[in-house]
């Protein structure tokens, strides 16, 4: 019996959603616990430690963290008060303002990122086979990779 094209993509719809959801609820909570972190600060740790300078532009923090411009204003505002980020004016444009990693920031990160791997490995790697996992980074990629290249700041 054939499968009905719009039931398999609205299966693997909701089951990536679901396993989104579930997923990144467990790691956020076992971060919380262990390091009183959410995962919106620790992506922003760990995405301004992977830039240049470990410094990026507010906007292109906001594109990568996934949370709107007031959103991640208000999470590095808060951060720079904990003494992990600090911002900073550019140069070159006035009105462009960096946030950039501090010591104490990477810090608690390096304290939070086997947490948070652990957790990674445990609630997803450890669940699904080599080829399965290897099947869900070769579907997800290209749809990254798309979702990258029409963002208004990839261009």
């Amino acid at each position: 019996m054939a499968t009905d094209p719009q039931s398999a993509e609205l299966r693997a719809w909701t089951a990536f959603l679901n396993a989104q959801a579930s997923l990144l609820r467990r790691l956020e909570a076992e971060l919380i616990e262990s390091e009183d972190m959410t995962l919106a600060e620790f992506d922003v740790l760990i995405q301004l430690a992977m830039a240049p300078d470990r410094r990026l532009r507010m906007t292109e923090l906001s594109d990568r963290v996934r949370l709107s411009h007031s959103g991640v204003t208000r999470l590095v505002d808060r951060m720079t008060q904990a003494g992990l980020v600090e911002r900073t004016r550019c140069d070159s444009d006035r009105r462009g303002t960096f946030a950039t990693l501090t010591a104490d920031g990477k810090a608690r990160l390096r304290r939070a990122r086997p947490v948070h791997l652990r957790g990674i490995r445990e609630h997803f790697g450890k669940r699904l086979s080599a080829a399965q996992l290897s099947a869900v980074a070769d579907a997800l990629e290209p749809l990254a990779r798309d979702a990258r290249s029409a963002s208004p700041t990839a261009r």
